[in-house]
């Protein structure tokens, strides 16, 4: 005779599961929320001004809103296909209540990124999807994520360039760190793709620089080598396969992110002289590389406070510029955190069933 145990479902086997020290959120959540309030109550209006945001922002008429309001409903529609561009065979609507869950979660949750990773894992293992296959998923969107954050600074400062409304000069330390960034990772990547012994041995080149790092808070370093091949053998199929698609989903989300902004621009900015658009789209561009501070959220607080000051620099009146960045957020955020939350109800609820598991009574076991 022996206990009965209960088989493992599915989403115990897709992948990691979030592990959050609760210290650590609460610590990051706090140094997050100060950052808000210094930007947004401190750093902007010395930008900006809330007073003339708020006058521009009644005055946008029946039209500029429902412009604003097409662009977050195209821009919500295109934000369900990377991960159907990334797993083969995923219907749209899974692929919808994928990407969207999980940015409420990583936007909405302190210290959301970890969480809403195992989230991930457990949908796509709900959706049936092989957990090799979620792995090279979840591992290739979140990459090219990156490539396209690091490249949009770049090709802003070119679109202020030619603008010819401000020395572009000054700002060219922004495009040299993003260009850089960018270059290194591609690179890296590529030989991680090239072959397995080059994986070993930038997994060997990565061991020796995290080694001090983790020396520095005592802390024993991970062997990264396991790691990186292991990244490879699960993403170089689908990457080899899929990259021309995953790029054009990923450029088209942050597309559709900048027409939500220029929407709200012209709005804010009615029958006056509208801005440029070159200086929109680079103020917009450049500004995105404050997503990669990870202070706040998406970039919450820091992209509004860089994208403000390049705004104004540029000639766009403050309160213009901070009621358009406002409106952008509000319009941007918000829909999506709700579309999101509700994408986790109705999933957890299909979830739950799907996953349900039939214990034995108490007491009860079989031979």
């Amino acid at each position: 005779m022996s206990d009965a145990t209960p088989t493992p479902g599915p989403v115990e086997a897709a992948g990691p599961q979030p592990a959050l020290d609760k210290k650590k959120t609460a610590i990051m959540a706090a140094i997050g929320l100060l950052a808000l309030v210094l930007i947004f109550v401190k750093v902007i209006p010395q930008i900006g001004s809330y007073e003339e945001a708020f006058t521009a922002i009644k005055a946008m008429n029946a039209f500029d809103i429902a412009v604003i309001v097409i662009a977050v409903l195209v821009y919500n529609t295109v934000y369900g296909f990377p991960f159907m561009a990334a797993v083969p065979g995923l219907p749209y609507p899974r692929s919808f209540q994928l990407n969207q869950g999980a940015f409420a979660i990583s936007n909405g949750v302190p210290a959301g990124g970890a969480f809403g990773l195992g989230v991930q894992y457990a949908m796509l293992a709900s959706y049936e999807v092989e957990p090799t296959v979620a792995t090279a998923a979840i591992g290739a969107t979140g990459v090219w994520s990156i490539f396209v954050t690091l490249a949009l600074p770049v090709f802003g400062l070119m679109a202020i360039a030619a603008s010819g409304t401000i020395d572009a000069s000054q700002y060219i330390y922004i495009g040299a760190i993003g260009l850089g960034v960018l270059v290194t990772m591609i690179v890296v990547f590529a030989l991680i793709m090239r072959s397995e012994a080059l994986a070993v041995r930038i997994g060997g080149w990565a061991n020796a620089v995290a080694r001090p790092l983790y020396r520095m808070i005592k802390k024993d370093a991970p062997d990264l080598v396991p790691e990186i091949v292991k990244f490879r053998t699960d993403t170089v199929a689908l990457v080899t396969r899929r990259w021309h698609v995953i790029t054009v989903s990923q450029v088209a989300v942050s597309l559709c992110q900048f027409a939500i902004f220029y929407a709200a621009l012209r709005g804010v900015e009615g029958t006056g002289t509208p801005t440029p658009f070159l200086v929109a789209f680079g103020a917009w561009a450049v500004a995105q590389i404050g997503i990669m501070i990870p202070i706040t959220p998406g970039g919450l607080g820091t992209v509004d406070a860089f994208m403000i000051s390049l705004l104004t620099a540029m000639g766009v009146s403050g309160g213009d510029a901070t009621a358009a960045d406002l409106v952008w957020r509000a319009a941007s955020f918000v829909p999506q955190i709700i579309i999101g939350v509700l994408a986790l109800v109705t999933w957890s609820r299909t979830a739950a069933r799907k996953f349900a598991v039939v214990r034995p009574a108490e007491g009860s076991a079989t031979a």
